[in-house]
C-alpha cells in the first residue's frame, strides 16, 4: 500500500515551477500556481458540500480551464472524477450519473447549438442520486444560465485557494472512464491513481518529454476521453508544459493556435490529420509550424498511409502511432521514440508494459510464426482495476493473472512490431469517437415506426467511418429516412445518430437470430 494522489502532478509543478505558464485559452494565461489555487478552491467547496473520499463527482466540461480545475480539485477532496462526454442528451447524462453513483455535477452553459448545460440539468433532474449541480459560466459574472441551479463562479468565489490534498493509497480509483467496448450500455473503468500517473509518466520514453525543455501542447483531443486526459493534460503536468486549449477542433484555428503560441507537441486522431492538411495553402506559414512543431502523435485509429507521407513532406516530422484503450489509460503501444516509422504499425510495448496475442476463444497463446492474427492482451502498470459496479463484465476481459484482452486483432512481425487488422466486433470509430452499434440500435427500436434495425460503419472521407442504420419497419408504419434521422438527432448525442438510413424488407441472421452484420457490409 503506498500513498499517492494523482492530482500530485499538478501540485508538483506548481511548487517548482509557480510562474511557468500551465494553461492558455485565446488571451487567458494561467500559470501552474494559479491552476493549483483554483482547483483548491474546487476541493474546499467539495468538502464543505459533504463530498468524502471516494465519492464519484462527474464533470460535463469541454476543452477549458474549468476541466483542468475541477478534475484536479475533485481528486485534492479524495473524490474519484468521473469526466462525461459534452455531446450527451439528457437521457444519455441521467444513465452516467446513476451508474457511476455520482453526487455532484459540474457543467459547462455550453451555446445554442451545444446547450451542455441544459442537458446537463435535465440528466440530473433524472438521476437518482445526483444532488449537486453547478454550472460552469462563459461570463464569470453572469448569472446561471439554468433555473435554480448555482454557478462554478459563485459557488467557489469564497473558497479557500488553500487545500491539504486527501492522501489516497495509489490503488483507489482516481478517475472512471466510460466506454461501451462493443456491445451493450457504456460501463465505467476504473483507472487507479498509479494507472493514471504511470502512463503520464510515459512521457519520458516515448516523446522525449523534459522538464526542463517543457513541451507546449495543442490540446485539440477531448480532456474527457483518455487519450487528451493522459497524453495532453496529466502529461503536460508531468513535466511542467504548456497546454493551449482549443474547446472544439477547426483545422484553421488549430493552425492559427499553433502559430500564436509555438506549439511543439500535437496529438490528434487521423482525421484531425487530414483536416490539418486540407487547409495547408500559400497563405499558411509551414516552415514557422514545422520550425516549431517537435513531436506528432497519433492514435484512436488507422491512420491512412498517404497522411503519414503528406505530412513528413510537409513538416518534416514523422507521425508517431500508438495504441490504446480506456482500460489501459490509454497508452498499451507506441512507436519506439527515435525508430524509424512503420505506417500501419502501432509500434511495440512501451516500457512496463507486456503484450501478447492470445486465441479469440480462449486466453491461449497463439503459436505459429510472425503475421499471426490473435487478439491482443495487456498487462502492466497501465491496465484498469475494472468496470464499476459489473464484475461479470470485468471477468470476462481481465484475467486473475492481470491479463487484459482488448477484443481487437492483430498481427506481429518478425521485429515486435504490432499491426491492428480488424476492430472489436463491431465497434465503429467515426471522427475518433467510439459508437456502439447495440446503444444506438435499442434506441431506434424505441421509434413506433421501428421493428428492427442493424446499425454498422461505412466508409467516410472525412471520419474514417459513418454511421448507417438498416432498418426493417412495423407493418403498416411509414416514416421518411429525413424523418428518422431528424428524430435520432434529437435522441442521441451528435456523434452517435446515424445520418444514413436504408429501409430493408429483412436482415441476414445466423440460425440462432443474431444478425450477419459482415453480409450487410
Amino acid at each position: 500500500m503506498s500513498s499517492y494522489n494523482l492530482a500530485d502532478l499538478l501540485e508538483s509543478s506548481a511548487r517548482k515551477y509557480p510562474d511557468r505558464t500551465a494553461i492558455v485559452l485565446g488571451d487567458t494565461r494561467l500559470s501552474y500556481a494559479q491552476v493549483d489555487a483554483a482547483a483548491n478552491q474546487v476541493a474546499n467547496l467539495l468538502v464543505s458540500r459533504g463530498v468524502r473520499p471516494g465519492d464519484k463527482v462527474a464533470l460535463m466540461i469541454p476543452n477549458l480551464p474549468h476541466f483542468t480545475i475541477v478534475y484536479n480539485g475533485i481528486l485534492k477532496a479524495g473524490g474519484t472524477a468521473v469526466p462525461l462526454n459534452v455531446l450527451l442528451k439528457g437521457r444519455e447524462v441521467a444513465y452516467h450519473l446513476d451508474d457511476s453513483d455520482a453526487v455532484a455535477l459540474f457543467a459547462f452553459e455550453g451555446s445554442p447549438d451545444l446547450p451542455i448545460g441544459k442537458e446537463a440539468h435535465d440528466g440530473v433532474r433524472s438521476a437518482a442520486r445526483t444532488g449537486q449541480f453547478f454550472v460552469v459560466t462563459a461570463d464569470p459574472a453572469a448569472a446561471s444560465p439554468v433555473e435554480g441551479t448555482e454557478t462554478f463562479a459563485s459557488a467557489v468565489a469564497h473558497q479557500s485557494p488553500v487545500f491539504e490534498t486527501v492522501r489516497t493509497d495509489e490503488d483507489d480509483t482516481a478517475v472512471i472512464l466510460y466506454t461501451s467496448g462493443t456491445t451493450g450500455q457504456p460501463k465505467g473503468a476504473e483507472l487507479r491513481h498509479r494507472n493514471m500517473r504511470d502512463n503520464a509518466l510515459l512521457g519520458r520514453e516515448l516523446f522525449g518529454a523534459d522538464e526542463d525543455r517543457p513541451d507546449t501542447y495543442l490540446c485539440v483531443l477531448p480532456l474527457f476521453h483518455s487519450f487528451g486526459q493522459t497524453v495532453i493534460q496529466n502529461g503536460a503536468a508531468a513535466f511542467g508544459g504548456t497546454v493551449v486549449m482549443l474547446p472544439r477542433f477547426g483545422p484553421q484555428a488549430a493552425i492559427t493556435a499553433m502559430l500564436d503560441n509555438g506549439v511543439t507537441f500535437f496529438a490528434g486522431v487521423p482525421t484531425m490529420y487530414w483536416g490539418l492538411l486540407g487547409v495547408l495553402d500559400e497563405t499558411v506559414d509551414v516552415a514557422a509550424l514545422a520550425g516549431n512543431l517537435r513531436m506528432a502523435v497519433a492514435g484512436g485509429s488507422a491512420l491512412p498511409v498517404e497522411i503519414h507521407k503528406e505530412f513528413e513532406r510537409r513538416f518534416g516530422i514523422v507521425i508517431a502511432e500508438g495504441y490504446g484503450l480506456s482500460e489501459t489509460s490509454p497508452v498499451a503501444a507506441f512507436k519506439p521514440l527515435g525508430a524509424p516509422a512503420r505506417p500501419g504499425s502501432i509500434g511495440t510495448q512501451p516500457p512496463g508494459v507486456a503484450l501478447k496475442l492470445v486465441e479469440p476463444s480462449s486466453w491461449q497463446e497463439v503459436t505459429g510464426g510472425p503475421d499471426t492474427i490473435g487478439e491482443i492482451a495487456v498487462k502492466g502498470h497501465n491496465v484498469f482495476k475494472g468496470y464499476y459496479n459489473r464484475p461479470r463484465a470485468t471477468a470476462e476481459v481481465l484475467g486473475e493473472d492481470g491479463w487484459f484482452r482488448t477484443g481487437d486483432l492483430a498481427r506481429r512481425d518478425e521485429d515486435g512490431w504490432y499491426y491492428i487488422v480488424d476492430r472489436a466486433k463491431d465497434l465503429i470509430i467515426r471522427g475518433g469517437f467510439n459508437v456502439y452499434p447495440r446503444e444506438i440500435e435499442e434506441v431506434l427500436l424505441t421509434h413506433p415506426a421501428v421493428s428492427l434495425a442493424a446499425v454498422i460503419g461505412v466508409p467516410h472521407d472525412s471520419h474514417g467511418e459513418e454511421v448507417k442504420a438498416l432498418v426493417v419497419l412495423k407493418a403498416g408504419a411509414t416514416v421518411t429516412a429525413e424523418e428518422l434521422v431528424a428524430w435520432s438527432r434529437e435522441q442521441m448525442a451528435a456523434y452517435k445518430y446515424p445520418r444514413i438510413v436504408e429501409f430493408v424488407d429483412s436482415l441476414p441472421m445466423t440460425a440462432t437470430g443474431k444478425i450477419l452484420k459482415r453480409e450487410l457490409r
